[in-house]
């Protein structure tokens, strides 16, 4: 099985397979190769796993064109302002900007000083997994953590949204 090493001051031995499908190993650098190619063969299961998982997330989601990353962007300039301010007054939350990243891993983020940044990759979605992850963000305003607190604050304004998280993952 092909992998790749990557050598750091961590602590711990850990294993990724990104969108792409690459196998990466994160090693703590005193850790000898023979207990990193140890590692790797006892989560062969794991790793085959997570391998057809990326495939299968490849043939779903392919990569889209540049004429559609240009759409995408737009929409997204357009709809996730009007929704932020629709929740903003809805929820009584305010972010101190929005900013549309090409963010792959994740859709949205909320910086320390409470700016908002969204993948256009949301626009992919429905309208209710828009909402639930801009209300989310909004959330993370006054929560900067996944708290109980903040959770019941996303339950307070969105009742539902577990089944939009739902979606979401799907």
């Amino acid at each position: 099985m092909d992998y790749r090493i990557i050598r750091s001051d961590r602590r711990t031995l850990a294993l990724e397979v990104t969108l792409k499908g690459e196998v990466l190993v994160r090693a703590p650098r005193s850790v000898a190769d023979k207990t990193v190619v140890e590692f790797v063969n006892s989560h062969t299961g794991w790793i085959e796993k997570a391998l057809k998982k990326q495939e299968k997330r490849r043939e779903l989601y392919p990569e889209p064109t540049m004429d559609e990353i240009r759409e995408l962007k737009s929409k997204a300039k357009e709809i996730l302002p009007e929704r932020v301010k629709f929740w903003s007054q809805k929820t009584g939350l305010y972010c101190t900007g929005i900013t549309i990243t090409s963010a792959k891993t994740r859709y949205g983020s909320c910086s320390g000083k409470n700016s908002i940044s969204f993948s256009y990759l949301l626009m992919l979605h429905s309208i209710e997994v828009i909402d639930y992850v801009v209300l989310h963000e909004l959330a993370h305003t006054k929560h900067h953590n996944h708290s109980k607190q903040f959770w019941n604050l996303v339950k307070k304004h969105m009742p539902d949204y577990e089944t939009r998280r739902d979606l979401l993952k799907k």
